[in-house]
């Protein structure tokens, strides 16, 4: 009976940002889970990689190429799979930013534009993209990656942008869930701590910000994807049915302290 929550045999899922790293570990998950995976990212080659990967693992995938911060774009994408799949069950705004490093005083217009372009702008251009047919099917699921960021303030990287942008994704994970709890739309969201990925790799030769991290970390370690791509698998299935509006932290107990 449990196990059988899990599966998402038959159904039809978008994982933004998806061609490597957290995006990729989701889209592993929910394939892995049944079902039929969408890579959706603005680097072709990437998207095409990852999809590679997947159906290399004999997972049902398809790429194609994306700018969330492109709404009409995004609009005319959602359009097209729901016409050539009859419907789209699942989304996983995984696109983000970072560009971290930077004092409040020294932001520039365009640097704080574009982090909030994509992360937030980005987030809600696809939620409101896809929701619109998960709404008028009655039935779905999304999945926000936030950030444990949007709880805390970082140290000793300064990024007030992207605190901002992944608090805002917070609140309107729940503002859309609540508006859409009743219409059958399910809107959840993952803060993750620092994981393992090729953006973080640069911190392993920063000894004073690898151990503010580190150090500040109950469990004494960075996160891996698989680790958030289990939630997200979790929130994205029957197992989580009576889930709506959560923002589920998996930080290493980061926030703890």
């Amino acid at each position: 009976m449990y196990l059988e929550k899990f599966k998402l045999d038959g159904r039809i899922a978008v994982v933004t940002g998806g061609g490597q790293g957290i995006g990729l570990a989701c889209a592993e998950a929910l394939g892995e889970a049944g079902a039929r995976t969408v890579i959706a990212d603005r680097d072709p080659a990437m998207a095409e990689a990852g999809c590679a990967q997947l159906k290399a693992k004999g997972y049902a995938a398809e790429a194609l190429v994306m700018d969330v911060t492109d709404s009409a774009q995004v609009a005319q994408v959602a359009h097209d799979l729901a016409m050539r799949h009859g419907k789209v069950d699942i989304l996983v705004n995984n696109a983000g930013i970072a560009r971290s490093e930077t004092p409040a005083e020294k932001v520039a217009d365009e640097h704080w534009l574009n982090v909030i372009d994509v992360n937030l702008n980005g987030t809600f251009w696809c939620c409101r993209a896809f929701g619109r047919h998960m709404l008028e099917a009655r039935s779905g699921a999304i999945v926000n990656i936030g950030s444990m960021s949007g709880f805390i303030v970082n140290k000793p990287q300064e990024q007030c942008y992207y605190n901002a942008s992944k608090a805002a994704v917070h609140h309107l994970t729940k503002s859309l869930a609540a508006e859409w709890g009743a219409r059958g739309v399910r809107v959840n969201a993952v803060a993750p701590t620092y994981i393992e990925t090729p953006l973080n790799a640069f911190v392993k030769s920063n000894p004073r910000m690898y151990d503010a991290w580190i150090g500040g970390t109950p469990m004494a370690r960075m996160g891996e994807v698989d680790e958030i791509a289990s939630v997200v698998l979790f929130l994205a299935s029957d197992a989580a049915s009576l889930m709506t509006g959560s923002v589920v932290l998996v930080d290493g107990g980061y926030t703890c302290w």
